[in-house]
């Protein structure tokens, strides 16, 4: 007689980090992000449950006890700023991972990533500039970038010219097109997905407690 084949649970699933929020591998000199602009998009796994996702997130929600390595405990309220704009969202480190997680389950997690090096990029000193502009460019806008975003000719092109001699507005423009592009298309994903949604509520009933 045949043993009944036993069904294993589906988990939901959340991918894993995709990024540090604070991009220091533009400023050093070994391999980074940005120094293979052959490099390939990695495969996109999905390797934790939700739960485990926010466990890893945010450890104070099972324990109630602040984190080694943060220095704040995230509380509901402050989540939901982040529905307030995504200035807020963008502003938070917590938030940023998030949102980029969101980002890498959709396949965009290029725009996060372009903003953020944009964002390094505007304090970097004036001797690194042309070598970090052309990191950005070479990742991110040149035609044939491993991560390429999506923006307009003009825009590419006209970046183009800017990194020639590059000053600490070059990518401006295109990191503008990238925030309305995230501000107007993933951002009110997010807002609905049960990533945020679940957070929201694990760090609501946690206040209960």
């Amino acid at each position: 007689m045949r043993a009944a084949a036993i069904s294993k649970p589906k988990l939901d699933t959340m991918p894993g980090m995709f990024f540090s929020t604070n991009p220091k591998g533009l400023k050093e000199t070994g391999r980074s992000l940005l120094d293979d602009k052959t490099q390939k998009r990695r495969p996109k796994t999905f390797g934790m449950d939700m739960r485990a996702y926010l466990r890893s997130m945010i450890p104070h929600l099972e324990s109630g006890m602040k984190s080694s390595k943060s220095k704040e405990i995230l509380s509901a309220d402050e989540v939901i700023q982040w529905s307030q704009s995504l200035e807020k969202l963008l502003a938070n480190q917590t938030g940023q991972d998030v949102f980029g997680n969101f980002l890498k389950s959709e396949f965009s997690e290029e725009n996060i990533e372009f903003w953020l090096a944009c964002e390094d990029y505007k304090k970097t000193e004036s001797d690194l500039l042309y070598s970090k502009a052309e990191k950005i460019y070479k990742a991110f806008v040149h035609s044939d970038a491993a991560k390429q975003i999506n923006i307009d000719f003009r825009t590419r092109e006209s970046t183009a010219k800017k990194i020639k001699a590059p000053t600490l507005t070059s990518f401006d423009e295109a990191q503008k097109v990238i925030y309305s592009l995230m501000e107007k298309d993933s951002y009110p994903r997010f807002l609905k997905s049960d990533i945020y949604l679940n957070l929201l509520n694990d760090l609501q009933a946690n206040s209960l407690k």
